[in-house]
């Protein structure tokens, strides 16, 4: 198998990136196919290919955070995010992955290797931790605006993302509201949920902001700004509780012991760190390609690896093909 990996995006490219080449590739056994400025990289890789693991495609411009992502995408051809996804589009790669522009993966996501047949609007879906293990919460910022059947391709999408990734054979879905009741909402929400409701997904109903992390649902659905907020503001709450728990650590030793103390910490760590999650899939491209937080180190492009691979390997874009394939067939799909 085959990872594009963007070496120029992120706060710590090329360094961090290529670092988490290395370690994707020494782990999980898969070819990386670092794109970007040539000359930075493989000074970066100081001659260390992993035995023909790590490959350079060369790339010399970059995508810079402060560009519009659609104008710059279409003036920079050469930029290492649009080389990377056309890699996956003429079949080199099988799969892409960015801790840049978000905008920027995209838009090139979304002029090279297109929507699923049938996907309205793609969504980005991310992992957040629960008091069970995981909820897969969509959409965290790919559509401000969304219709009702807009969040209905997201529950058939983040259903099978939890199904074929996380091995959940029948996913609970939860809709986001500000109540649990079945007539609380905005105009959005209760023509949603009236439509999931009738859908064949697992639909478990509404679900309220502070119940996403307590583990009642395995996929929760929104629209994209109320979803980045979330997100957010749960990266804000897992920086703030760390740094609480510093803070009392001199105290907490006392009672439990460092040698404990420590132990606790760095496993709570583990569940709260978005390093550990790895990157987001943008669901209904037609193409594996997987958003990475913009601060990744190595850890973290390693695990977005990760998800790539499994991603591939699971068969998610052809499940989606097929389901939606199935919808329209019955006359749901618009």
């Amino acid at each position: 198998m085959k990872i594009a990996l963007d070496a120029m995006g992120g706060d710590h490219a090329p360094m961090e990136i290529v670092r988490g080449a290395i370690d994707a590739a020494q782990e999980l056994g898969v070819h990386i196919i670092l794109v970007g400025d040539q000359d930075r990289i493989m000074k970066e890789m100081d001659g260390n290919d992993v035995g023909g693991l790590v490959s350079v495609v060369h790339a010399p411009e970059v995508v810079r955070m402060d560009e519009h992502p659609v104008s710059a995408v279409r003036k920079k051809k050469n930029s290492s995010i649009v080389v990377a996804t056309q890699l996956v589009k003429e079949g080199a790669a099988d799969a892409v992955v960015s801790a840049g522009s978000t905008g920027a993966q995209m838009a090139s996501s979304l002029f090279i290797l297109g929507r699923i047949a049938g996907v309205e609007r793609p969504a980005i879906s991310t992992l957040l931790p629960t008091m069970e293990g995981v909820v897969a919460l969509l959409d965290v910022g790919a559509n401000v605006d969304c219709k009702p059947q807009h969040l209905k391709q997201f529950a058939i999408m983040g259903s099978l993302y939890a199904e074929k990734i996380l091995g959940l054979p029948s996913p609970r879905v939860g809709l986001l509201n500000i109540g649990a009741e079945e007539t609380k909402g905005d105009e959005l929400t209760l023509a949603s949920y009236k439509i999931l409701k009738e859908s064949d997904i697992n639909f478990t109903g509404n679900i309220e902001g502070r119940d996403i992390f307590l583990g009642g649902s395995d996929v929760v659905v929104c629209d994209g700004f109320v979803g980045n907020v979330v997100l957010k503001s749960a990266e804000g709450l897992a920086l703030s509780l760390m740094g609480m728990f510093k803070q009392e650590l001199g105290r907490l030793e006392d009672i439990i012991g460092r040698e404990r103390m420590v132990h606790i910490m760095s496993s709570l760590k583990r569940r709260l760190d978005y390093a550990e999650y790895g990157g987001a899939p943008l669901l209904g491209v037609n193409g594996v390609s997987v958003i990475s937080h913009g601060s990744s180190r190595a850890r973290a492009i390693r695990n977005a690896v990760r998800v790539a691979k499994e991603t591939v390997e699971q068969g998610l874009v052809q499940a989606i093909k097929e389901k939606l394939e199935t919808e329209s067939s019955k006359g749901v799909t618009d």
